[in-house]
């Protein structure tokens, strides 16, 4: 399981795939990356695990994922029903440069980029035009010339935020009802693998022991595990060690910290262990990653 899609945005800071077709060769891991990513689901059905939360996903949904921010999609297709999907990984300071001009589209911007109570899944956009839009700068990106790629990219980014901003701040009062909303994360926390989520967050740093957790959310160590596989599709290990593996990045991107301290403070004592389970999710060692993103 790669947890670390590498991603390197520092040669070219946007990539773009328009309207691709995941159907037969969608893989469900948790996984983060270099920069921020928008996925628009055209067709399919499913869940996301973000923000220690699970929320549905139907066609005319926008996920928002935050830098190194750890995610998991889960699609569930009907007999029949193909999953199709359009997707934007870019750096967003990059892109927040563009939006100065434009103080309250740059302030929706930031709020999706840095604001950790703001919602990641914007629900019930209006298909039609949003494929309308999706499709004309597609045409445009593809014949535009390599020294004006960036900036049809960037105006695409630009006119896709506007007309998301337009329709993600509805209320939910009755007469906006079926309108798109801005999911809020901050809502309690209510299943099993929301609350192991949650515990997870505050615990991961330290050696793990299913029964201190079991003990935690008041459920007996096979009932948790069951759970939790149940509601995310994998076990508890596995979201674990995803989670501690995208915060070494973030660590290893963003600090001085040696890499034996990274890998004490995500609960890893054993150091040659964190090495080889590093390399084994991201596909570098620690000490590359580490030049690499530098």
């Amino acid at each position: 399981m790669r947890i670390m899609n590498y991603l390197n945005l520092n040669q070219h800071p946007v990539q773009l795939s328009f309207a691709r077709d995941r159907t037969d060769e969608f893989v469900e891991i948790y996984h983060a990356h270099q920069g921020m990513e928008l996925l628009y689901v055209h067709e399919g059905v499913g869940s996301v695990v973000v923000n220690q939360q699970i929320s549905e996903l139907a066609p005319g949904s926008l996920l928002c994922f935050r830098p190194f921010q750890l995610h998991r999609i889960q699609i569930k297709l009907p007999p029949g029903v193909r999953y199709i999907r359009s997707l934007m990984v870019f750096e967003p300071t990059e892109l927040d440069r563009y939006l100065a001009p434009f103080t309250a589209l740059q302030s929706f911007f930031r709020r999706l980029w840095k604001d950790p109570l703001a919602g990641q899944v914007i629900s019930g956009l209006p298909q039609e035009p949003m494929l309308r839009l999706l499709g004309d700068y597609r045409e445009r990106i593809r014949l535009s010339a390599p020294d004006r790629l960036l900036e049809e990219q960037m105006l695409f980014l630009v006119a896709m935020l506007h007309f998301v901003s337009a329709h993600a701040e509805k209320t939910s009062s009755p007469e906006m009802e079926g309108q798109p909303k801005l999911q809020a994360a901050g809502k309690p926390k209510s299943t099993v693998a929301e609350k192991v989520m949650e515990w997870i967050e505050e615990h991961y740093m330290e050696e793990f022991q299913l029964d201190v957790l079991a003990q935690a959310v008041h459920l007996s160590p096979n009932h948790v595990s069951a759970a939790f596989r149940q509601s995310v599709g994998t076990s508890i290990t596995e979201y674990l060690t995803a989670r501690r593996i995208r915060q070494a990045c973030w660590l290893l991107r963003t600090s001085d910290v040696s890499v034996q301290e990274v890998g004490q403070s995500i609960g890893l004592s054993n150091f040659p262990y964190f090495c080889q389970l590093f390399k084994k999710h991201v596909g570098l060692t620690p000490y590359k990653f580490k030049r690499t993103m530098g």
